[in-house]
């Protein structure tokens, strides 16, 4: 089942790439543009040394150039970008799904950075970091002027190293001083709980993980309801932005027996590559429903759109994010990467989701609470300055609101989702318990 792919979304696997020399048909034309381009090419050289020159203050070489690649980049597309040998290494670490660190989930509040939760049975929980912490100082520096990015760079380190935290905590009335071993943080890429006689299954992301992890979380389900009582799952795609191909096409097969999940074509009508599915349903063909917002988006639209074509599952939600293109990350050894979209994906029954997104069969919106009210939440790939026009984009548009509450009872597309794998009826115009959220049978 598990299968080595070159090709990525939001995520990254670093893979050998080839450069090809493009010969026209008409060699004076092609001489022609070769000159022109060398041309623009000694006008960009020329521009660069004059501002090496005569900049008002000198100008740092190095990141003019990245600025200038980036520039290039950018002007294609939202997704295509130069990545330095930093950058580079933490998309590695992201995908790997596991990092030298503390084993905290963290945010930026008030300059400073807060605890969201310690994660079980890491140095940060052994050492006693709380919820709700705030991190005013790391190794003795202050953290306000840091981004959140530049916290996270400085508490992750090499296993066995030490840090110094100093923590606000409430109703405590002067900061307290942590020492803290670094060691190896696996990221958990699937959460999962047993709701009574449904198993709930949540991917937060595809790293070289979530096969592994979604295949321990389904026995670990079946172990704890006999077979006999569970009536199925939810999959929860809500806020996933995505990350590896061959994981998403991993976690389609591990729900199908058979068929096409997605297929992926390039800038030549012959550079079309399709990934199947191999007989073997993890959950023995139980019901599935498929959680899915404006925060889905890439890999977990291709997972969604393989079991909404197959009939393998029940999409609920709101259209995800429409992000329909793939990205080949190309090593450009110790001066980085370089990734840039290469192909635009399609779902087995041929649509291209690009710009357009997945429409859940069933629409349950997610009322806001009150402190979020007016607040912009929605997001969607048709809204990305300067993204590629998607063949089925229309004035509509693709993603929707791109929100989940933290107490599952207040969820009501999860509501929704259990009561539908539980047979209950439902009065067509509303999810259960609410009059506030809206539903449409599509």
């Amino acid at each position: 089942m598990i299968r080595k792919l070159s090709l990525l979304f939001a995520g990254a696997l670093m893979g050998a790439s080839a450069v090809s020399l493009v010969y026209g048909t008409n060699g004076t034309a092609a001489n022609a543009a070769d000159t022109e381009t060398y041309r623009q090419l000694a006008i960009f050289g020329d521009i660069f040394e004059r501002v090496r020159a005569q900049y008002v203050t000198p100008p740092d070489d190095k990141q003019l150039v990245e600025s200038a690649i980036n520039g290039m980049l950018t002007s294609l597309d939202p997704h295509s970008s130069y990545l330095n040998a930093d950058a580079a290494q933490d998309m590695r670490v992201q995908t790997k799904g596991e990092f030298g660190g503390l084993g905290i989930e963290v945010t930026m509040e008030n300059e400073l950075v807060k605890v969201v939760s310690p994660i079980d049975d890491t140095p940060a929980a052994r050492a006693g970091i709380l919820a709700g912490d705030l991190i005013e100082k790391i190794d003795g520096e202050e953290v306000r002027g840091m981004t959140l990015n530049d916290a996270v760079d400085k508490m992750r380190g090499l296993v066995n190293t030490p840090i110094e935290l100093t923590v606000l905590r409430e109703g405590q009335n002067k900061p307290l001083s942590f020492t803290i071993i670094r060691d190896t943080i696996k990221v958990k890429a699937v959460k999962y709980r047993v709701e009574g006689d449904v198993g709930y299954l949540k991917i937060t992301s595809f790293t070289e993980k979530t096969t592994d992890d979604l295949r321990q979380a389904i026995d670990d389900i079946r172990k704890e309801v006999p077979d006999d009582e569970l009536k199925g799952y939810v999959l929860d795609l809500r806020l996933n932005p995505g990350g590896l191909l061959d994981q998403a096409v991993n976690v389609s097969d591990a729900f199908l027996e058979r068929g096409e999940v997605v297929s992926t074509r390039g800038r030549e009508s012959r550079d079309i590559s399709r990934f199947s599915a191999q007989a073997g349903d993890l959950t023995d063909g139980k019901p599935l429903v498929v959680l899915i917002n404006g925060g889905s988006a890439s890999a977990s639209e291709i997972v969604a759109g393989a079991l909404q074509d197959h009939r393998r599952a029940t999409l609920v939600g709101t259209r995800s994010f429409g992000k329909g293109s793939v990205q080949t990350i190309i090593p450009l050894g110790e001066n980085g990467a370089l990734r840039l979209t290469t192909a635009l994906y399609y779902t087995p029954s041929g649509q291209s989701i690009q710009g357009k997104g997945i429409t859940p069969d069933i629409k349950v919106d997610q009322p806001l609470p009150e402190d979020l009210q007016g607040a912009d939440l929605s997001r969607g790939e048709s809204e990305l300055r300067g993204h590629i026009r998607g063949e089925a984009e229309d004035d509509e548009g693709s993603g929707s609101i791109a929100y989940v509450p933290q107490d599952p009872a207040e969820d009501l597309q999860l509501a929704y989702a259990l009561d539908l794998l539980r047979g209950v009826k439902k009065d067509p115009a509303f999810p259960p318990s609410s009059d506030k959220a809206v539903m449409n049978q599509q």
